[in-house]
């Protein structure tokens, strides 16, 4: 089942890269571009950087937010960061639940949940990350590992869900320069739809992350399932980023 939202969506993941100095010359650049004619474009950056993104961006097109959040509102939570404050720097997104965070920072499908609930709570979308390892992949468990993720976020409800953003990005894939082949990416994609559409929230979109470039989105972007892309490395080079946010 394939309903689709009518514009692509790209977002650029800085991860932990950036200065001041080449913030502002790259986001000066990206400002100055009507993406309107291609697609919705936003950028996910560190959260230093946050107040630099909401005065350079303001008044644009372009959407922006954050790479993560806090399960909690407010308290003695050293080093968290709430939605609240991320509201008040004009984030209308959050990466929830990425590979890194599951992996090195041993995030919790639990704890995945808890933290795209409180970004609902003010109105922030999460951009909710499911994929498999490499072993995993090897393993033939891709399809387990991704209703095991799934399905705790669709525990949420149908309402909450479709207030969302999924992206699947296969973790042997991100950063390797070697993306999943498109139609791999659109059998996973098509398999959460289809879990979507089990709590009415199948008109979501779903974006496909992990070694995305100029060269390969557009075969990722011809697939039916397959909504736009989260983009890493090639989010931090300009014309780069660019090449893929105009097909």
């Amino acid at each position: 089942m394939i309903i689709k939202k009518s514009n692509r969506l790209v977002l650029g993941n800085w991860k932990m890269h950036g200065s001041i100095l080449e913030n502002t010359i790259l986001l000066s650049k990206l400002r100055n571009v009507d993406h309107s004619l291609h697609c919705d474009f936003g950028i996910l950056a560190p959260f230093p950087y946050l107040s630099q993104v909401l005065t350079i961006l303001h008044g644009t097109k372009i959407c922006w937010g954050a790479q993560n959040i806090s399960m909690y509102n407010f308290g003695a939570y050293t080093g968290e960061v709430s939605a609240a404050m991320l509201k008040e720097f004009g984030c209308s997104l959050v990466l929830v639940g990425h590979s890194e965070r599951r992996i090195l920072y041993k995030e919790t499908n639990l704890d995945i949940a808890g933290k795209a609930s409180a970004a609902l709570s003010l109105d922030i979308t999460p951009v909710v990350c499911f994929g498999e390892t490499l072993d995993e992949y090897n393993s033939k468990k891709t399809f387990s590992v991704i209703e095991s993720q799934v399905s705790s976020i669709l525990e949420l409800g149908g309402k909450s869900v479709s207030r969302m953003i999924f992206s699947y990005e296969p973790v042997w894939a991100i950063g390797s320069g070697s993306a999943a082949s498109p139609e791999y990416a659109q059998d996973i994609h098509a398999f959460i739809r289809g879990m979507l559409h089990q709590v009415g929230a199948d008109s979501i979109r779903i974006l496909y992350g992990g070694s995305v470039k100029a060269s390969n989105a557009a075969s990722f972007f011809v697939m039916p399932d397959i909504d736009g892309a989260l983009v890493g490395n090639a989010s931090l080079v300009t014309d780069d980023f660019l090449g893929i946010t105009k097909l």
